[in-house]
């Protein structure tokens, strides 16, 4: 497998010309669109994306390590399918709508502004994860552990408390109704 360390990839079309499967350790893709590419096998080591579009990318034992994702948009990954050993990445500023986190162990995984309508985290272990002012309109809480994450400045988000662990997790008092939503109870 072919080896690219410390590379810079700007304003490339993966889409179309399709990244070679290789291991990139450090490099930083800036504006690139990864819409509809193959990146089953590709390892990606300690690497940055920004403004980069990485929609309906299949990702098949794909290894996404110490991965600091800024402004993609990332609709419909399947990240549960990824490579699990190691995996570690953090989001900022991007829009992973109807996206899949199921199963995963994703402890202490940082999402900072970001918009997370319809994504899947059944099963999910978030243990102290962060939900930094995040958009969580019809994601999937079930069965998820919860316990010590951050959702004080979240928004939107549907949590039952029965079915999800979420001992020691932060809620704003504006949230308490995305917990309490199942009770069909009005709350003023």
């Amino acid at each position: 497998m072919e080896y690219f360390e410390e590379e810079a990839y700007e304003n490339q079309d993966f889409s179309t010309n399709a990244i070679k499967k290789a291991e990139y350790d450090n490099c930083r893709f800036v504006n690139c669109s990864f819409a509809n590419s193959d990146l089953s096998g590709v390892i990606f080591l300690e690497c940055e994306f920004d403004s980069c579009d990485l929609s309906n990318a299949k990702v098949n034992q794909t290894a996404f390590r110490d991965i600091r994702f800024k402004s993609c948009k990332m609709l419909g990954i399947s990240f549960q399918d990824c490579n699990k050993l190691l995996l570690s990445f953090g989001f900022e500023d991007c829009m992973l709508n109807l996206s899949s986190f199921y199963q995963l162990k994703l402890k202490a995984t940082r999402f900072i502004n970001c918009q997370l309508n319809e994504v899947d985290f059944a099963e999910s272990d978030l243990t102290q994860a962060l939900f930094r002012n995040c958009n969580l309109a019809g994601a999937v809480f079930e069965y998820t552990n919860l316990e010590k994450a951050d959702l004080s400045s979240a928004i939107n988000y549907s949590i039952h408390p029965e079915s999800n662990k979420i001992k020691k997790a932060k809620f704003s008092a504006q949230g308490l109704a995305g917990l309490l939503q199942q009770y069909d109870i009005v709350i003023q």
